[in-house]
């Protein structure tokens, strides 16, 4: 038995289609909601799937050991509403959880820009990510942004992958990009991390030339070449924000 946990927060645009693959693998599906305004909540309750409410926060993390929590059976997939579950990948996740070999899985994702373009260079592809656990063995799912989970036993990992259709709008990516990488730079902050105005360029063209020339994602074309220049962007953000949080440190001081 496996149950599919499903994280949303105002994904009234996403969450149908969601579901609607999460079906392929089993009807046992528990959307974990963190207190989304629009439609979300609505729907789900539609689609007679099972709602759970979780505190809002700006990322997923805090959520995620509760989701796992809510799992009936001994295996839980975790999807997040903006990803695709295949007919492919629903017959090996059958297949697998039979193993008693692993005791958790990565599976890759086809992180597609928009609904155009599978990036499979750039540093995007396989973006393996352990989303298939045996709930006996999970032990905890660190609250941190962009932390890995905690469990005993052996990992496999899957041939089939999840379809990730990220980066939409180039307004909605700016917003996110700000409020994540204000979060990442809070940490940085924390940890004493130096910066100085030569941080800037060398991040911005280290990111950029990592993505676009040494993982190639040129080969992606016009949207592979925005993409590299974007995350270039989106890590010389963080670090101007953290310059900005010593500068208001030093201003406070005086």
């Amino acid at each position: 038995m496996i149950t599919i946990i499903i994280h949303t927060r105002n994904e009234e645009n996403n969450i149908h289609a969601c579901i609607q693959s999460a079906r392929l693998l089993t009807n046992d599906i528990v959307v974990i909601d963190m207190e989304s305004s629009d439609k979300t909540r609505e729907m789900v309750e539609n689609l007679n799937v099972q709602i759970r409410t979780f505190p809002y926060s700006h990322y997923v993390e805090p959520a995620r050991a509760f989701g796992i929590m809510q799992a009936k059976g001994p295996w839980v997939m975790i999807l997040d509403a903006d990803e695709r579950i295949t007919k492919n990948l629903a017959d090996e996740v059958k297949i697998s959880i039979t193993n008693k070999t692993f005791t958790h899985y990565y599976i890759s994702r086809k992180n597609i820009f928009g609904t155009r373009l599978w990036l499979k260079h750039g540093g995007w592809w396989p973006d393996k990510q352990i989303r298939l656990i045996n709930k006996s063995y999970f032990k905890e799912w660190p609250k941190h942004i962009h932390s890995t989970p905690v469990i005993e036993g052996c990992v496999g990992t899957l041939t089939k992958s999840i379809e990730h259709y990220f980066h939409g709008e180039l307004e909605d990516m700016v917003k996110k990009t700000i409020l994540y990488e204000d979060i990442e730079s809070d940490l940085l902050f924390q940890a004493n991390r130096p910066v100085k105005i030569s941080t800037f360029f060398r991040k911005f063209i280290g990111e950029l030339s990592r993505r676009l020339i040494f993982k190639m994602g040129f080969l992606d074309g016009s949207i592979g070449v925005i993409e590299s220049m974007y995350q270039a962007y989106s890590k010389t953000i963080t670090y101007l924000l953290l310059y900005e949080k010593y500068y208001h440190k030093e201003s406070s001081t005086l």
